[in-house]
């Protein structure tokens, strides 16, 4: 495949990621209301770990090592643990553009812990921006808030920080262990640990949902929790990190459209406003400049 091509493709499959993940919210925001915080949150991994192990099998995948099992640790304790309780938890009371600005920070609390990770110092304007775009959030939070934080936006806030962690993780472990083979492992660590609080959470009450919400729970378990991650590190690999982690910027905007479309969310011109801001920020603080070991680079 000609690089040109291959970058294409790249970003196609970088960008086919983004409007999976930017499905997440409304869909949990469907599902919990009839399947609880638990089904949600632990039940969708415990469907993909189903899909993930034949992946694994058919494609004969070797064991991760004693050192590689440390980071998947991490990995799944944000991405397969935290991020969708937490978040799965936030969306029973708060609405789905209320959630997309506030997981705006993503990108932001990644790098920042990619810098740490890499043993990298971040510059002034890195910290600026953070201030900036948390400020950015916390008002908006105390906005809808009524002056205060409700405990729904100290999740979110937990998830951005916990994904962060687990982001860096393992794009760092990436390189070794190859790219969406980190989350499929991560999910087969986490699963059997799911597998009973999701049994007694269980009840002849969900046989009756609704369809809307059957289908957003096999979305969060086929889709969210895994395939998207399998188009967004391919996209990566083939496109370039750089490039096609730009394309994230998208999502806190398509969250908030498909709030509108399927949940019939108002959309007020404050949020948007806080959104932009809030990518704003993240833009400036992926870019900083950084030092490590006494050199200044500058973050494509």
């Amino acid at each position: 495949m000609q690089r040109e091509t291959r970058e294409k493709l790249g970003l196609l499959l970088g960008l086919v990621a983004v409007i999976c993940f930017s499905l997440t919210l409304p869909a949990t925001s469907i599902a919990v209301e009839y399947f609880g915080t638990t089904i949600v949150g632990l039940g969708r991994t415990v469907v993909a770990a189903i899909l993930v192990a034949v992946v694994l099998i058919v494609r004969k995948e070797k064991l991760p090592t004693a050192g590689q099992f440390k980071s998947l640790l991490i990995v799944a304790v944000g991405a397969v643990l935290g991020f969708p309780l937490l978040t799965s938890w936030a969306m029973e009371s708060l609405p789905v553009s209320h959630g997309a600005v506030e997981l705006a920070l993503l990108p932001l609390a990644t790098a920042g812990f990619a810098m740490f990770r890499a043993g990298e110092i971040p510059s002034l304007k890195f910290w600026i921006s953070s201030i900036i775009g948390s400020l950015a959030v916390i008002m908006y939070a105390l906005h809808l808030g009524f002056g205060q934080l409700q405990f729904a936006d100290l999740a979110l806030l937990a998830a951005v920080i916990i994904l962060g962690l687990s982001y860096a993780e393992g794009g760092k472990l990436a390189k070794e262990l190859g790219s969406w083979q980190v989350i499929a492992w991560a999910i087969m660590i986490g699963a059997p640990f799911f597998i009973i609080p999701v049994g007694l959470n269980l009840t002849n009450e969900m046989l009756h949902a609704p369809l809307q919400a059957w289908v957003s729970f096999i979305y969060l378990a086929v889709v969210s929790q895994f395939l998207a991650y399998v188009a967004w590190y391919s996209g990566m690999a083939m496109g370039g990190i750089a490039r096609v982690s730009q394309i994230q910027y998208l999502q806190p905007f398509l969250m908030i459209l498909f709030a509108t479309v399927f949940l019939d969310e108002s959309i007020t011109f404050f949020t948007l406003v806080i959104a932009v801001i809030v990518v704003f920020s993240v833009i400036l603080g992926k870019n900083a400049h950084v030092s490590k070991n006494g050199a200044v680079s500058e973050k494509n």
